[in-house]
């Protein structure tokens, strides 16, 4: 999975960019067919930095969660937050809905009636 960060109005330091990494690396256990997460940090407010990810999977659409908090953790905690949620609840629509396997179908025995 690749993880790119990017940010307007400002830097990151080396250590906060590696715990946005370690926070989007999480987000195959919700969803293994991600691929990749884009990450856009704008410090244009310094006393509340927006945090914007797009989250891209195969054969599905991209997700994308945004949010401000009065630091960059705490915006991240609550991207990550609605990226895992959503996630969640893609991966039960396309897991939950399938049709029974002809394995599962119970046959009558011949002779009985059912």
């Amino acid at each position: 999975m690749q993880i790119s960060i990017s940010t307007r109005h400002g830097q990151l330091n080396a250590e906060t960019q590696e715990r946005i990494t370690e926070k989007m690396g999480k987000l195959p256990h919700f969803f293994s067919r991600v691929t990749g997460v884009e990450v856009t940090v704008d410090l244009e407010h310094p006393d509340s930095p927006h945090v914007e990810a797009q989250v891209t999977a195969e054969r599905t659409r991209e997700f994308v969660a945004a949010d401000r908090a009065p630091n960059v953790i705490a915006a991240v905690d609550s991207v990550v937050h609605k990226l895992e949620q959503q996630l969640r609840k893609h991966k039960e629509k396309v897991t939950g809905h399938r049709a029974v396997g002809a394995k599962n179908v119970e046959v009558p025995a011949p002779g009985e009636e059912g």
